[in-house]
């Protein structure tokens, strides 16, 4: 995955300004010089978690394991699509599906790879 950028991170440090956690996931994703697995796994270690695969791996399963939620709940995908992310992180972390710490660089992550191709398994429909 490519870096995030200092051009984002400030777009979302502004939009994410009052949510102290994602305030500190920011600065761990500044710290790792944008490489958001990364500091997503820092992040998980401060949080208790005990990453086994490398980092890429992590942040995949990790957003993997939030996709039902982020692509079926409707006011959280329709928050992320609209750029809502203070929102989204928040409705994100309230899911008690990850550390509250992490939902920030999975948002990022869903992000990076698109919502729509993120959903896509959940946006087919049968045969």
């Amino acid at each position: 995955m490519e870096p995030i950028t200092p051009e984002e991170l400030a777009q979302w440090r502004s939009q994410l300004a009052n949510y102290p956690p994602a305030q500190k996931a920011l600065l761990e994703i500044e710290d790792c010089e944008g490489d958001l697995e990364d500091a997503a796994i820092s992040l998980a270690i401060r949080a208790g978690q005990q990453p086994q695969q490398d980092n890429a791996e992590w942040l995949a399963s990790l957003a993997k394991r939030c996709r039902a939620a982020i692509c079926q709940d409707s006011i959280l995908r329709e928050n992320i699509a609209t750029g809502e992310l203070e929102k989204a992180a928040i409705a994100l972390a309230n899911l008690d599906l990850i550390p509250p710490i992490l939902a920030t660089p999975v948002l990022f992550y869903v992000l990076k790879q698109g919502l729509n191709q993120f959903c896509q398994p959940f946006d087919q429909t049968p045969d």
